[in-house]
């Protein structure tokens, strides 16, 4: 199928359940379908079962196959083939670097195609990828990174090592990140956030830069409340996606630990405690988010946690409120938010790959010979789509 075709095909799937997978669990009461066979499966589930189902999208989708058999005819993209065999690194070069993260760069590197052309390492941070390429190809890379502390530790160390990698202070919004693009740039970019590879799209694609190699990431990390679709065909069939719905293409994070998915689950109840308790204290409700926070609040009392919460919304907590009551108010609207989230994700996939092909079908438009498939297994990460895009010669 082409680029095009799979978009279509794509957007149809999404359209059609749209009331399946754009909502919000946390404003939900009660399950949100009028679909009594899905209701009956879900609530005949224990936690454990959708806790499994969950954190395994080939069981959860042979779970609910009957109930939306579209999703089957979705193909896989293809794994890359390796252009060589991944690089072998010394101690020295991967120290510091978690396990996963060597992995990940290590198959990316395996992809990258031979040339004379300098690399340009985008949104470098301490320029692990570009140190490891420099190393195992002894290519010339520029790394654009617009941390200037993260910039001196990587120079340090590619000093150290005399590896051929330069590094560059740059804001890759700016337009100084896009002066530094050059036509006959190879740039590369594994898991850029959201505006930032889409301005490495916008840029390298302007500035014609010969080969792009990009694994994106948390796609809802954008400056806009809605996104704006790159490609012609996707402005055509625009699905209106917020940051919310957008988060919905990162979730399923199949490599978390047991200590990260317990957070994870403590932060979703005691989120939904703090709802149930500012709807008693108000009389509204209507639910209403709070801000990110950092994960060391949830190793305190929910009583701290409470007490932040009501800052965020400027409420005042009374002295003899029953913690507890709430909490379980909490879990119980936890138990069903999880399985509304359970048949949300089925659809994360599909979302993420009608993101990926707006991207390839806007480097088509800008003359790009474009390839899409994945760099690796999701064991080692659950964002594992490639793109892949050559200028075609004049």
């Amino acid at each position: 199928m082409s680029h095009q075709a799979h978009f279509l095909q794509l957007h149809q799937l999404l359209s059609r359940y749209q009331a399946y997978w754009q909502l919000m669990p946390f404003a939900c009461n009660a399950l949100p379908w009028q679909a009594p066979e899905l209701s009956s499966r879900l609530t005949s589930l224990s936690d454990a079962e959708v806790a499994t189902l969950d954190s395994d999208p080939a069981a959860r989708g042979e779970f609910f196959a009957d109930l939306f058999p579209e999703l089957a005819s979705i193909a896989p993209l293809p794994a890359f083939s390796a252009l060589r065999p991944e690089p072998e690194l010394p101690f020295w070069l991967s120290n510091g670097i978690p396990g996963r993260k060597i992995g990940q760069i290590q198959q990316f590197c395996a992809l990258v195609p031979e040339s004379n052309a300098e690399v340009v390492e985008w949104c470098a941070g301490k320029g692990h990828l570009g140190r490891m390429l420099a190393f195992s190809q002894r290519r010339q890379v520029l790394s654009l990174e617009w941390q200037e502390a993260l910039c001196q530790q990587g120079q340090a160390l590619a000093d150290q090592y005399q590896l051929p990698q330069r590094f560059v202070t740059a804001d890759a919004l700016s337009a100084q990140g896009l002066a530094m693009l050059q036509p006959e740039h190879q740039v590369l970019a594994l898991h850029a956030c959201g505006e930032l590879h889409l301005q490495l799209l916008r840029s390298a694609s302007s500035r014609g830069c010969q080969q792009l190699q990009l694994v994106p990431c948390c796609y809802h990390l954008i400056p806009t409340p809605r996104y704006q679709p790159l490609s012609q065909l996707a402005q055509q069939h625009d699905l209106v996606l917020s940051q919310h719905d957008l988060k919905l293409a990162v979730q399923g994070q199949v490599t978390a630990g047991a200590r990260i998915a317990r957070l994870r689950q403590q932060e979703v109840e005691w989120r939904l405690s703090w709802q149930a308790l500012r709807a008693t204290l108000t009389g509204d409700a209507t639910y209403r988010p709070l801000a990110s926070v950092s994960k060391q609040i949830f190793s305190q009392q929910f009583k701290d946690f409470a007490a932040w919460a009501a800052q965020q919304h400027q409420l005042t907590l009374p002295g003899d409120l029953d913690f507890s009551r709430f909490l379980e108010q909490g879990r119980q609207h936890a138990r069903l938010v999880r399985r509304i989230e359970l048949v949300r994700h089925l659809f994360q996939r599909p979302l993420e790959l009608w993101l990926l092909f707006d991207r390839a079908l806007f480097l088509e438009q800008q003359g790009y010979q474009v390839e899409v498939g994945t760099f690796c297994e999701m064991t080692q990460t659950p964002r594992n789509l490639m793109l892949r895009a050559e200028r075609l010669k004049p």
